[in-house]
């Protein structure tokens, strides 16, 4: 479940970074009642962005099966990639 906090609780910075650490999801600030900013741990970020790109290729991946209906045979495919980056 999704921790949330007012703003006035980021005066105590210690126990924002620890519920951030502990949790390693992000924690949801609100002003007034409404949402206003998120505040997560750097590693909980890293995942994140991590999980994006890999999200990312297999999208654009599929875009390019869908105009192009090619698949490649993940072997010769492998071979080429050792043959081209490792010599």
């Amino acid at each position: 479940m999704p921790q949330i906090r007012p703003i006035t609780d980021l005066r105590n910075t210690t126990e924002i970074s620890e519920i951030c650490h502990a949790k390693k999801e992000p924690l949801f600030i609100t002003k007034n009642g409404y949402g206003d900013l998120v505040v997560m741990s750097i590693e909980a970020y890293e995942e994140l962005i991590e999980s994006n790109k890999l999200d990312r290729a297999i999208s654009e991946a599929e875009e390019e099966y869908a105009r192009t209906g090619e698949l490649l045979d993940a072997r010769e495919a492998l071979t080429s990639l050792r043959r081209k980056h490792f010599g």
